[in-house]
């Protein structure tokens, strides 16, 4: 009976070495694997990683005057047709909108350069479907869009709005920061657009304002200013200081308008000052620095760093927009 034991020990210990190294062994070619585990492998989607936004920065836009009958004679797209494709690669195109969009009659059109209404603009409604083809934002804080008054700023609002094209900016008729800030998403950077006009009552505290406003919004603020001495190519020491102070309350990135000409750029606490990017869409012909502009091109990366490159473009007599050569 002991013998007996002892062989049956014996055959239960090399059957349960034979199990163990089973178990050890990998799953041979002829096993099927889990076919639950293989769907949720095959389905697992592959991490995008995260993208860059690029945005495109110009000038004043105004599209009275003889850039209205060049609308007229040609189209609505004539003025920046030869721009398109370079409008295709971004994002968003941010400008300054010089004047306000109404239903009213130009007053400016066949008008004597350097008489009062000359001066006066106001833009087709037909120009919003153009802006919205091409992914602009707007500005509409500047000295133009009170032109045809508060009714004229409703009118425009409105027309943009109707027309799906953003905009921000003080035109003098808002009362809170929210209605002059522009906060858009560009996937998962929320950027600020916020504007500072020097031509209406307390701009520069309302700017300064609508920064701290926005700061704890947005990933990025980005302020345009409306501002200087125009055809002067270098901003003076006052707007020097503003620019500063608006990167001081929290502004990321500058770019101005109003001298119709390019003005110099500088850093400042790290920040990127443009201090006026010139004309974008505009009849100035009378001296070779209003027939050049500047657009800069931005490309935020996801970790809020920014890539700048400068563009230069010209305006021709024809009145189109063109890439300098």
């Amino acid at each position: 009976m002991l013998r007996f034991l002892s062989w049956m020990l014996v055959v239960i210990v090399i059957f349960a070495g034979l199990a163990w190294w089973k178990w050890r062994l990998p799953p041979t070619t002829n096993e099927v694997p889990n076919p639950t585990l293989l769907s949720l492998i095959r389905n697992t989607p592959t991490p995008t990683p995260p993208q860059s936004v690029k945005l495109l920065f110009g000038g004043d836009l105004m599209f009275d005057r003889h850039i209205r009958q060049f609308i007229n004679t040609n189209s609505v797209e004539f003025p920046l047709e030869p721009l398109a494709e370079t409008f295709g690669q971004y994002d968003a195109v941010i400008a300054n909108l010089e004047g306000p969009v109404t239903s009213y009659p130009s007053r400016s059109v066949n008008t004597v350069p350097g008489s009062t209404n000359n001066f006066i603009f106001t833009f087709d409604p037909s120009i919003v479907p153009l802006l919205k083809q091409h992914r602009f934002i707007v500005n509409l804080g500047n000295n133009h869009i009170l032109n045809f008054g508060a009714n004229g700023v409703a009118q425009t609002k409105q027309f943009l709005i109707d027309g799906q094209v953003e905009f921000f900016g003080n035109t003098n008729t808002e009362t809170q920061s929210s209605e002059r800030v522009l906060l858009k998403n560009f996937g998962k950077l929320t950027l600020a657009f916020v504007n500072y006009n020097q031509f209406v009552d307390r701009g520069l505290p309302t700017a300064l304002a609508d920064v701290v406003y926005a700061r704890p919004l947005a990933d990025l603020i980005i302020v345009m200013p409306h501002w200087g001495n125009e055809y002067q190519s270098t901003a003076n020491v006052t707007v020097q200081n503003w620019a500063h102070q608006l990167i001081d309350a929290g502004s990321d990135l500058i770019i101005g308008g109003h001298p119709h000409v390019i003005q110099q750029s500088e850093e400042y606490s790290g920040k990127m000052i443009y201090y006026s990017l010139g004309n974008f869409v505009f009849d100035q012909y009378f001296e070779p620095a209003v027939q050049r502009g500047l657009l800069v091109s931005v490309e935020i990366k996801p970790d809020k760093t920014m890539i700048f490159t400068e563009i230069p473009i010209q305006l021709e007599r024809t009145g189109q927009t063109t890439l300098a050569n």
